[in-house]
């Protein structure tokens, strides 16, 4: 290898290097009730969510936050005219405060996700459900977490 070669490759590594920690630092390791709040706005509009129809089926007390099962199910018919749309899931205290997104139709034959989900620490879950009248309905529940997850740190 060219001196001139080395030269540039070290300062490629250099550059590069600088970038990674730019890229680690500028993104917060937890959400801000802020986020959190802007993320449901991002879903709901201005709609009013009304406490309801939604069962949020999570474990208040988790000994490891790496894999947390959680249920979410929509009391609804399921009829063309009366059917759940969608469901969104978020959490108060991690980068990506919605954590998911599901859209249903008719065919789905009833209103039930079931996912697992990493929590960094203990939050409030919150699942939110639209239904096909343009309704929002939720619940949430306060989560205890003993290990917590998503805490590898970036060297």
């Amino acid at each position: 290898m060219h001196e001139s070669e080395k030269s540039t490759r070290r300062q490629f590594l250099a550059l590069s290097g600088s970038a990674a920690v730019l890229a680690v630092t500028s993104h917060p390791t937890e959400a801000t009730p802020a986020m959190l709040a802007g993320a449901i706005r991002d879903v709901v509009g201005t709609a009013v969510v009304r406490t309801g129809k939604v069962k949020l089926d999570i474990p208040p007390l988790v000994e490891n936050g790496n894999t947390v099962s959680m249920t979410v199910a929509v009391n609804s018919p399921m009829t063309p005219e009366d059917h759940v749309k969608s469901i969104h899931i978020f959490n108060e205290k991690n980068p990506q405060p919605n954590v998911g997104n599901f859209y249903l139709g008719v065919g789905a034959g009833r209103a039930q996700v079931s996912t697992r989900i990493r929590l960094a620490d203990s939050q409030k879950i919150v699942a939110i459900a639209r239904l096909s009248d343009g309704s929002f309905w939720s619940a949430s529940v306060d989560v205890v977490v003993t290990l917590a997850a998503c805490t590898e740190e970036v060297i």
